[in-house]
């Protein structure tokens, strides 16, 4: 009976062992993962990685993980000369097959949500013009005119869609004209326009938009994800 009770414990001594061990390899995978996410054709700001199941050991020996949380702060591309910023982007990887020695991951499915704040939009938009949130899934751009040497400044309520599915359109429901000839074309040439937005994994795809207080929030999807190497 001493034996069984002593062997029960060098049992829970050894589980117990495995498992720190175990967290300890999460940690350590984790933190390798998080220096290794590249984009292709962007600048990224920081990265977290947080690396789901257990155990974690018999994953990597299978050189497959169950699940991978990824978020990425800070996505910076160029497009049409212009920076769009992507402000923060969250992803859930599935069925993560570890590759390359294990310096590369590709995920069988994904998604997530990457947002757009306001002030990224802003600075994506023409010289002069701010974008802001206009409430009930609607933005409000404001910009100026000038027109025969005097200054027209307008707010406007605009839709923002998603083009081809990868392009953010942003168009004036309405334009206040006052009967000023020309006017609502000048401030549409500066309140509506279009930005390309790159800079996501290979394999991801936007699949809708909408505004919300915090920025434009966009679904994105995706099968054979691949985030590093």
């Amino acid at each position: 009976m001493r034996a069984l009770r002593i062997s029960a414990v060098v049992l829970v001594i050894l589980v117990a062992v495995f498992v720190a061990v175990d967290r300890v390899a999460v940690y350590v995978a984790e933190s390798q993962a998080e220096d290794r996410v590249k984009v292709p054709g962007a600048q990224i700001g920081s990265t977290d990685v947080s690396i789901k199941g257990f155990p974690f050991l018999t994953q990597v020996a299978g050189a497959e993980l169950d699940a991978v949380d990824v978020k990425i702060t800070g996505i910076e591309t160029h497009a049409g000369g212009r920076t769009l910023r992507i402000s923060t982007m969250n992803a859930e990887l599935r069925d993560v097959r570890l590759t390359d020695g294990f310096s590369g991951a590709t995920a069988a499915r994904a998604s997530g949500t990457a947002v757009i704040s306001y002030k990224d939009l802003t600075a994506a938009a023409s010289d002069g013009v701010v974008v802001e949130y206009g409430g009930k899934g609607k933005v409000k751009v404001t910009g100026a005119v000038n027109i025969l040497g005097r200054t027209i400044s307008r707010s406007v309520l605009s839709t923002v869609t998603l083009i081809g599915g990868h392009t953010v359109r942003v168009h004036a429901d309405k334009v206040p004209g006052e009967g000023i000839p020309g006017l609502e074309k000048l401030v549409r040439d500066q309140t509506d326009f279009e930005r390309e937005v790159g800079g996501l994994p290979n394999g991801l795809k936007l699949e809708k938009i909408q505004p919300t207080a915090d920025g434009l929030e966009i679904s994105v999807t995706g099968t054979d994800v691949r985030l590093s190497g």
